[in-house]
């Protein structure tokens, strides 16, 4: 098996004495990962931890072979990352946002961010305001950021979280496809129908 993510023996504690994770380890390979766990579980400080946001404060972690914690400019080249609320401008339209995050990633041909709406199935909405945009909808652009440069990882923190069950299908046919050709989606959630229909290995959290 390909271990395109390797956590092992990750510890959290912050300066307030909580301790959010507490000796994680597990291996993700190639496919959709769902990592599965209550809110306050543990699993978005694992995120951040895994996308370089965070650093542990024991344990290591390693993307494609390469330490988190040592060479996270090597990491973030390989990650795509949705955060649990992603900060949006409602003023610009979707394409102007998506190419605005492309840019923040050093990418300027607008080519790749008509790829990345078409592969969410948002290229129609490429002009419309994100203010004008449904819930499911912002979510799909929020996706389409995290494709750019098709990245080897892709990491989705609840990302169907309040969606419509029609919304959820459609997201969750999103990761599918992207996840093929040895490409590696990590999906944390607490919805079980979610890991039950789409994941192909999971890990449970529990009090970290």
């Amino acid at each position: 098996m390909d271990r395109n993510i390797e956590i092992s023996y990750v510890s959290k504690k912050y300066k307030n004495g909580v301790t959010a994770l507490d000796d994680v380890s597990f291996t993700v390979g190639s496919g959709v990962f769902g990592l599965l766990g209550h809110n306050g579980a543990g699993k978005t400080t694992l995120m951040k931890s895994l996308v370089t946001i965070l650093t542990p404060s024991s344990g290591t972690i390693r993307v494609c072979g390469r330490d988190t914690a040592a060479q996270g400019a090597e990491v973030r080249k390989r990650i795509g990352y949705l955060p649990q609320e992603l900060v949006m401008y409602p003023s610009l339209s979707v394409f102007d946002f998506v190419n605005y995050m492309a840019g923040i990633k050093g990418m300027r041909d607008k080519k790749k961010v008509h790829e990345a709406l078409k592969a969410v199935e948002m290229e129609e909405y490429a002009k419309r305001k994100i203010g004008q945009l449904s819930g499911g909808m912002k979510r799909r652009v929020g996706i389409a950021q995290a494709l750019i440069g098709e990245p080897q990882i892709l990491v989705v923190d609840e990302p169907t979280a309040g969606l419509d069950p029609e919304e959820r299908v459609r997201f969750r046919s999103v990761l599918s496809r992207y996840a093929r050709g040895g490409r590696t989606v990590l999906f944390s959630t607490h919805i079980v129908e979610d890991v039950h229909q789409l994941c192909e290995e999971l890990a449970v959290l529990r009090r970290g």
